[in-house]
């Protein structure tokens, strides 16, 4: 009986395999919930916290800092907006070097972060106006994390297909916690005052965020480990494919031995030579994906600059007019106008989390997007149709359409890299134009693999700086412009969206998580 028990334990761990193709099956699944490392994701998100506190901090109180140096009210805009584009800049020569890794980013993104905000701070005991311009450039280098930031958390390396849009929750969940953070604690040093030269309510913001950045740094440093390279797909030339050996016949019991389920439908494995090509239609979603990114940070920056606009009594130059709309039934001081930017990210902020936790594991992507596109449209259409009415808008109207579009729109940009990541492949397979092939001295099998991820994470991310200068820009001029045309241009632009998940509505179906 021993003995039989123990050939029993002894057959090989082939035989243990179902022939049904349970195990692939289960290896697959385990590809599709892989996660990164706990503690280097925690990393990446707190990054991503601390520039969007970093973005927003000085909202509340830069107008009165450029004020007192002697700027105005549009230099203090530029200050707001220039990050943006010197992070545009500064994308492409950083993904030049980071050799497909996050540590480079992540330090650079810490040391030029505690630079910048010391610079900040700097600006009014030396009493140089352009210190706070050249302080917001340096930290525009900083705020490049925010692809990599999603780029890690769509990266196919460390994350399977059924987490990229949990992790994409997150990320949004972090945007929507620093947005309400950075107005709110802004306001805040600026009213407690700190009647000092060096450390008062317009340079404590500075020096808070590089004690907070240098403490972050030290916790990267010995924290975060680095993702595995990418094994690069080289082609084999022509002569090797010549030489390769062909396979070996499969007899009839061979095919008998190997095969998988009844009905199961054939595996198709790609090239070796040749990454896989891109589904019919990813293209447009891809291109769909960025508008809705665009569209998404354009009506949130709009609204972010727009609030403290419409509800401020703001005299234009050699004029006895006011820039505050007539029909604004509040009127808002810097750290009022903060403090309510602040309470729409927190009254959305659990319903974020809701969405981070439960919803993106068991919705698709689209309808995630649907659902933020609609919470986005009805605060849009609330505010419209008040002001068509011609009546006042009070602070709770006001709040209720702040709360719908940012809970909206912030929800909705949780999809667009994600989305992207999952109807595209990783990589592909192009034939680069070169001189030599048009002339027929080079075969044409020679192909070029190319990355998609970080292609992906750049087109989305240039989408949002796109979105949040040009909507940054639309907020300011909305009471000049008036106020039907400023939410009529919004609405437009999301009727596009509309269109585009009518036309692309099949092809945007992807797995869950």
């Amino acid at each position: 009986m021993a003995d039989v028990k123990k050939d029993e334990f002894s057959l090989p761990a082939a035989a243990l395999v179902p022939a049904d193709g349970a195990a692939d099956a289960a290896e697959v699944d385990n590809e599709e919930l892989k996660l990164p490392p706990m503690p280097s994701l925690i990393i990446v998100l707190l990054n991503n916290l601390l520039l969007q506190i970093s973005f927003f901090i000085i909202v509340s109180s830069s107008n009165v800092y450029a004020e007192e140096l002697g700027g105005d009210a549009t230099f203090s805009g530029i200050v707001l907006g220039i990050p943006t584009v010197f992070s545009g800049i500064a994308l492409l020569p950083m993904m030049r070097y980071d050799r497909g890794g996050y540590k480079l980013p992540l330090h650079l993104s810490c040391l030029t972060s505690i630079l910048g905000h010391i610079i900040y701070a700097l600006a009014y005991p030396f009493g140089q106006l352009y210190l706070i311009l050249a302080s917001r450039i340096v930290g525009g280098v900083a705020f490049a994390m925010f692809m990599y930031c999603k780029r890690y958390c769509a990266d196919p390396r460390i994350v399977g297909v059924r987490r990229r849009t949990t992790l994409a929750g997150w990320v949004v969940v972090t945007q929507g916690v620093g947005m309400t953070a950075g107005p709110f604690f802004g306001g805040l040093l600026f009213k407690i005052g700190f009647p000092n030269k060096w450390f008062n309510g317009l340079t404590s913001p500075g020096w808070v965020m590089a004690a907070i950045w240098a403490v972050f740094w030290v916790a990267t440093t010995l924290v975060y480990r680095e993702v595995p390279p990418a094994q690069p797909h080289a082609d084999p030339s022509v002569e090797e494919i010549e030489l390769a050996p062909l396979p070996a016949p499969v007899t009839e019991a061979d095919g008998l031995h190997h095969r998988g389920p009844p009905h199961a439908e054939p595996m198709v494995s790609a090239s070796p030579m040749q990454a896989p090509s891109a589904p019919k239609g990813a293209w447009g979603v891809a291109a769909l994906m960025c508008w809705c990114a665009m569209t998404s940070f354009f009506v949130l920056g709009a609204w972010e600059a727009n609030i403290p606009v419409f509800a401020s009594n703001v005299h234009l130059p050699n004029s006895t007019t006011t820039l505050a709309s007539p029909l604004s039934g509040v009127h808002f001081s810097p750290t009022g106008a903060g403090n309510f930017i602040a309470l729409g990210g927190l009254i959305a902020a659990p319903l974020l989390l809701f969405n981070a936790l439960h919803v993106a594991r068991r919705v698709q992507d689209r309808y995630i997007l649907l659902i933020g596109m609609a919470s986005g449209f009805v605060g849009l259409v609330v505010f419209l149709s008040l002001l068509a009415a011609r009546t006042t808008v009070g602070y709770a109207p006001l709040l209720v359409c702040w709360v719908a579009v940012a809970l909206g729109f912030n929800v909705a940009s949780t999809v667009t890299l994600s989305l992207m990541s999952k109807t595209l492949p990783p990589s592909v397979s192009v034939r680069p134009w070169s001189l030599k092939r048009v002339l027929g001295l080079e075969p044409e099998e020679k192909r070029k693999e190319i990355d998609l991820n970080g292609r992906t994470s750049l087109a989305v991310q240039y989408s949002n700086y796109c979105g949040r200068v040009c909507g940054a820009v639309w907020g300011g001029s909305g009471v000049k412009v008036g106020m039907l045309g400023y939410v009529g241009l919004e609405l437009g632009l999301l009727g596009i969206v509309a269109l585009g998940s009518w036309k692309f509505w099949r092809d945007m179906k992807a797995k869950t998580g």
